[in-house]
């Protein structure tokens, strides 16, 4: 729905209660204090679907070579900073007024190895106002280079419980339907752990999925032939295929080994090349995909095949995947959407709508996260998480904007067009938020 002339009304609760034409505005609203916005937009929050906490100081980080290369040479010896309780929280301050800036009201956040950062992250969101889930990277084996960011299985289970129990609905005990602060179990992915730590932690997702855990990790981004991170997964586990190792079947020939870490609060990022078979099984499982297409540029990973996703009822929402993508933004990773997968081969090419463009990066990150029914778009009802556009701001986009009328029109141009200078507000649950 677009309003030309529209209108929000929120209560003192950070709820809405009308969204329409202004005209139309309920006459019990009439006494309202009225803020005038115009010629500015109002659009929903944006929700990003996944992005790493410990790499905030690592955006354009140069690796020499793909993704396991890059994180061998330099995100493992970034991320071992964090151990740091004084520049975890300078690191929690400065990750916390990117999202501000971009107008990010929401994110699935890969953690820190270290529980002390972690505190300083879900601290900072507190105190600021925004919405997050997180989990602290688990990793129980690994590389030389990522040798500060291991723990022996014990210890990594041990630490997962410690701050399940200190900040899932943190904010609202209990009420997993309506938290602010939620965690996720966030193993970095397949070759970080072993079979005992998907063990453990099929069993702890069994105990806590009914009180609304998240789970979390990378999925097929990388698929360099022999030494790349899916033969990889499935050479070392001996595992059919790499979904296998998330869905329970992580012992040789895909035996069972655990309960599924697959469902509704499931989350894989990248996903750039699962088979029909893993694609399947994502959607009768009701997981869902962070789709990260600058990430992907970034590290030469491929691109996500869009239409065979969404062919399946897949959810597919935007991730700025900070710092292998270089843009918080998630309207950037809109526009980097947009323009691979127009430059797929056929018959994958498609013209992304701008709807579809602008569903993904707010809505579908929403549906994601379980949390539709209570932001992601401005209906009546949900919690006002939005973001004030002011074209004014930002010359280019004033320009882009520049006789356009029809919706469609208007709705690209913001996404292709807008920066973070064009952010003049961001609305959380009705309260503006700032750092």
């Amino acid at each position: 729905m677009s309003e030309p002339n529209g209108a929000l009304v929120v209560d003192t609760h950070g709820k809405i209660v009308f969204s329409g034409e202004f005209t139309e505005v309920p006459a019990e609203c009439a006494s309202a204090t009225v803020t005038d916005f115009r010629p500015g937009f109002l659009l929903p929050g944006f929700v990003d679907a996944h992005v790493h906490f410990p790499q905030v100081f690592t955006t354009d980080a140069y690796g020499g070579g793909e993704l396991l290369n890059w994180l061998d040479r330099c995100v493992f010896p970034a991320e071992a900073r964090f151990s740091d309780p004084d520049f975890a929280r300078e690191a929690a301050r400065a990750f916390c007024a990117a999202r501000v800036a971009a107008g990010t009201t929401a994110a699935l956040v890969f953690g820190s190895a270290f529980p002390v950062a972690q505190d300083a992250l879900f601290e900072e969101t507190q105190r600021i106002g925004l919405r997050m889930v997180s989990g602290r990277g688990v990793q129980t084996r690994g590389p030389k280079s990522a040798s500060a960011l291991i723990t022996d299985d014990a210890t990594a289970e041990k630490l997962c419980r410690k701050e399940i129990e200190k900040w899932h609905c943190a904010d609202a005990p209990g009420r997993f339907d309506e938290a602010m602060l939620q965690v996720a179990l966030v193993p970095r992915f397949a070759l970080s752990v072993t079979p005992t730590t998907f063990h453990w932690m099929g069993v702890l997702y069994q105990e806590w999925r009914d009180r609304g855990l998240y789970f979390h990790t990378h999925l097929s981004e990388n698929d360099a032939p022999g030494v790349g991170e899916i033969d990889s997964v499935i050479r070392d586990f001996d595992i059919p295929d790499y979904l296998s190792a998330y869905d329970g079947r992580f012992l040789p020939g895909g035996a069972s080994g655990a309960e599924s870490l697959l469902g509704r609060r499931t989350i894989f990022a990248h996903a750039v090349h699962c088979s029909a078979e893993e694609l399947n099984r994502i959607a009768a499982t009701r997981s869902s995909i962070a789709h990260c297409p600058t990430s992907q540029l970034f590290l030469g990973s491929g691109t996500m095949p869009w239409m065979q996703i969404a062919a399946r009822g897949i959810t597919i929402a935007l991730g700025s995947d900070v710092g292998a993508g270089d843009e918080w933004l998630i309207s950037r990773v809109a526009n980097d959407c947009f323009k691979v997968h127009m430059s797929t081969k056929a018959p994958d090419a498609t013209a992304l709508d701008p709807a579809a463009l602008l569903f993904s990066a707010t809505l579908a990150g929403a549906r994601a996260l379980d949390m539709e029914s209570l932001f992601g778009n401005l209906d009546s009802g949900k919690d006002a998480d939005f973001i004030v556009v002011d074209p004014a701001l930002w010359p280019p986009l004033e320009r882009s904007l520049s006789g356009v009328t029809d919706v469609s029109g208007l709705v690209f141009s913001l996404l292709m067009s807008m920066r973070e200078p064009a952010i003049a507000r961001v609305f959380v649950r009705g309260a503006v938020v700032s750092t």
